[in-house]
């Protein structure tokens, strides 16, 4: 009897153990590095995929959102100075010092040699993307990350195209490839997990309050009115 009572108690202690331990497909803090790719105003001004407002909020949150987990982060340009202009203010607020950024002439970020040491500089075999645009400059990197052997995740509401169809195509090849998508929020949200981490709580809803929409209007109504 004592054996058998021993053998549930292992069987539980194992179960609880496997519970608590999360799936490695999902994001961390330290398991990952993130790219973006050329959210430029001249790439901007022909996205039709989705309204400048919304991918100007969600790149927002996703840039804040690595400054608050400290996740090692490329910003690349493409012409930055002779055509695409500079990048997105929401980036430029977290990342103000643009000598860091990698200014490149190729479409694809991947075959630049100081994008790429920049980025497998970093040391992580995940590789979270997002950029415009979707059919050239997001599809490019994700697809010969993937052939190198990483892991990509491709933030597909922080991407944009001159069309929905060439956006929605797009995500769909690397989807077939093996990348793994997600939203600017979940990533967010995805990093923070616990509401009980305490040191992170209050930047993250900071950061949804100016950057969420609906979502951090939400949390705005509840700090004031729940106070009360």
């Amino acid at each position: 009897m004592k054996k058998v009572i021993l053998a549930l108690q292992l069987v539980l202690a194992s179960s609880i153990a496997f519970a608590q331990k999360p799936s490695p497909e999902m994001l961390d803090p330290k398991n990952h590095a993130l790219l973006l790719i050329d959210h430029e105003g001249q790439m901007a001004f022909a996205t039709h995929s989705i309204s400048t407002v919304e991918l100007r909020n969600n790149v927002g949150l996703i840039a804040g959102a690595t400054k608050i987990f400290n996740i090692p982060t490329v910003v690349t340009t493409v012409a930055e100075k002779s055509f695409a202009g500079p990048v997105f203010p929401e980036i430029l607020e977290f990342y103000p010092n643009t000598a860091t950024y990698i200014d490149r002439t190729t479409m694809n970020t991947w075959e630049d040699i100081n994008a790429h040491k920049a980025i497998s500089g970093k040391g992580k075999k995940k590789i979270v993307m997002a950029g415009l645009w979707t059919s050239v400059c997001v599809v490019g990197p994700a697809l010969s990350a993937i052939s190198e052997g990483y892991e990509v995740y491709i933030i597909t509401d922080a991407c944009g195209d001159v069309s929905k169809d060439a956006h929605d195509h797009s995500i769909a090849r690397m989807i077939q490839a093996g990348a793994k998508p997600i939203t600017s929020l979940q990533y967010l949200l995805e990093l923070q997990r616990d509401w009980a981490r305490q040191e992170t709580y209050k930047p993250v809803n900071d950061l949804v309050v100016r950057f969420g929409g609906a979502y951090g209007i939400g949390v705005q109504y509840a700090r004031d009115m729940l106070k009360h």
